[in-house]
């Protein structure tokens, strides 16, 4: 495909070197288009207070952040949902469930650089290389076992193997990875970095009041709560050597 572009490319902050056989500017139209149809089939929220304060810290992490060519766009969906991402490209979703979690200015500017984070990482063009080397594997696996009697007994342990050995592990590490850059940004920004850690906190307090915490630690695509945190602290000297209070 031509729109594919097979390199080993480095992650902004981290230096992580990374297999990435996406295009970006593929990625970025993926991430407008996406976003398109995000805005037609989600319901977007007419609080201007709300929208305007999404927007400025927002555009403050985005002043910060490493995204080349982005057109950043900060839309607050009308959903019940905690939740917020970011698009290749610079689209940003934020939905009010999230809000009352994130508290304050320091608490949102936590959550829009963790999803900015993931788009500059380009942790979406990753998954989706990850996806199709598996994906490769698998069929050469097939073709050297199709004539064994446990041929399809062999193809679904790998299915479950790579989930739980490669997938689920992989999407762990982007999140740590999100969770460091994203704490370099908003200190970037102007915002105390220790908030990062007292938003996490509160989300764990929502994730187990919500039952997440049942989740077997291998079986999640996101870190520990408890896991989080303790990370968080051990960025944050290195974080607040960039802390520019505004």
């Amino acid at each position: 495909m031509a729109s594919l572009l097979v390199g080993c490319t480095t992650v902004p902050e981290t230096g992580r070197k990374q297999l990435n056989f996406m295009n970006p500017q593929e990625e970025m139209k993926l991430g407008f288009t996406e976003f398109e149809k995000m805005k037609q089939e989600t319901p977007i929220s007419k609080d201007a207070k709300m929208n305007a304060l999404v927007t400025k810290v927002g555009q403050r992490i985005a002043a910060v952040a490493n995204l080349p060519d982005a057109q950043w766009e900060f839309v607050v969906f009308d959903s019940k949902e905690a939740n917020a991402f970011c698009l290749p490209g610079g689209k940003v979703g934020v939905y009010t469930g999230i809000l009352p979690i994130t508290k304050d200015e320091a608490g949102l500017a936590t959550v829009i650089g963790h999803e900015v984070a993931h788009a500059v990482a380009r942790h979406g063009g990753e998954r989706i290389s990850h996806a199709m080397g598996i994906q490769m594997i698998g069929q050469v696996v097939g073709s050297a076992t199709a004539k064994s009697k446990y041929a399809a007994l062999i193809q679904t342990a790998y299915g479950l193997g790579t989930e739980v050995g490669v997938s689920l592990p992989h999407s762990r590490s982007q999140e740590s990875e999100a969770d460091h850059i994203g704490l370099i940004y908003m200190a970037r920004a102007g915002y105390d970095p220790e908030a990062a850690v007292a938003f996490w906190q509160r989300f764990g307090e929502y994730n187990n009041a919500a039952g997440g915490s049942e989740t077997p630690w291998f079986l999640r695509t996101h870190p520990m709560d408890a896991t989080r945190v303790e990370q968080l602290k051990g960025w944050l000297p290195e974080a607040k050597t960039q802390y520019r209070p505004q």
